[in-house]
């Protein structure tokens, strides 16, 4: 089970067997010392391999930059009047930030951060989950966040995670903090995923958000060496998963380094996805693409980043 799953808990074992949690933590223990396994609390793992979770001191430092900009790229998609999720996370806090200034906004959160950053915004109501406090993020968790979640419908979800493939979708190195993502994602008609280019590529331990599932990735661009997040991008586009680029650069020509500035390079949704309302939220625009184009540009938007 944990070699199909990456993970699984003592009381899903407990009940697959049909024996006591005292038994399998029993056997559990056997397996670790064999090294098949790694024990966590309340369940196991797979032995290394996978990314682990970085506590919010260092996580608050990593792609400042980026993490802003895609912050503010995903406002832009927030209307007055809506009601929206928003998930734990140093990029959602950074969303948050700029959602204070939307009126009549609802948002509900599992993050302390985020309901921090809206604490003192005029005419925006923060509705939290329960749920138990994990500190290394300040996220609710627990069975208290997910039944609180429990006939919840919004408009959108923006969740962010430790690592995106196209292969697996968002996922995060926690599994409590993975179970509530999963209830904020069936909360909402559609699914933002912000994520900056060093988490693409990556794979961590348990799923949050299938790829199909996914609406729209908000991402940075990723720099001319980094083959791995351009291949990504492309994957998760060949998918159907509407690409959203911020602070793009362009250099027509000279030697210079570019400036950075605010740019969207949109993948359209082919069709209505799983879990999408059709006709309901506005899908992401640009002056580049507000045009006609063949079929075929904005495809070859997303390949043009390996080429770069």
């Amino acid at each position: 089970m944990v070699r199909a799953n990456g993970a699984v808990s003592l009381r899903e074992l407990a009940r697959v067997v049909q024996t006591s949690e005292v038994t399998v933590r029993r056997d559990v223990r056997a397996l670790e010392a064999e090294g098949l396994l790694d024990r966590r609390h309340g369940g196991a793992v797979l032995p290394g391999g996978f990314t682990r979770e970085s506590g919010f001191p260092q996580k608050s430092h990593l792609a400042t930059a980026e993490k802003t900009a895609i912050a503010d790229l995903a406002a832009s998609l927030v209307e007055e009047g809506e009601a929206v999720v928003v998930g734990a996370g140093t990029t959602t806090q950074e969303l948050a930030r700029r959602l204070a200034r939307v009126p009549g906004l609802t948002v509900v959160t599992n993050s302390l951060l985020v309901a921090q950053a809206l604490a003192h915004a005029n005419r925006v109501e923060v509705v939290m989950t329960g749920g138990t406090l994990r500190g290394s993020n300040y996220a609710l968790v627990g069975s208290g966040a997910e039944q609180s979640l429990q006939g919840l419908r919004v408009s959108r979800a923006f969740l962010s995670g430790s690592g995106l493939t196209a292969e697996r979708g968002l996922s995060t190195s926690n599994m409590l903090s993975a179970s509530v993502d999963r209830a904020l994602v069936q909360a909402a008609a559609e699914v933002v995923v912000l994520a900056d280019h060093t988490k693409l590529g990556t794979d961590t331990m348990f799923q949050t958000v299938p790829t199909d599932l996914i609406t729209r990735l908000v991402t940075d661009e990723p720099p001319a060496h980094d083959d791995r997040a351009a291949t990504e991008l492309q994957a998760l586009a060949d998918q159907g998963v509407q690409i959203a680029v911020a602070g793009a650069s362009e250099n027509p020509g000279g030697d210079q380094a570019p400036a950075r500035r605010q740019q969207r390079r949109d993948v359209p949704l082919p069709g209505p996805r799983r879990g999408q309302v059709q006709g309901g939220a506005p899908g992401l625009r640009s002056a580049s693409v507000l045009g006609e184009q063949s079929p075929g540009t904005d495809r070859a938007r997303v390949a043009d980043l390996r080429r770069r």
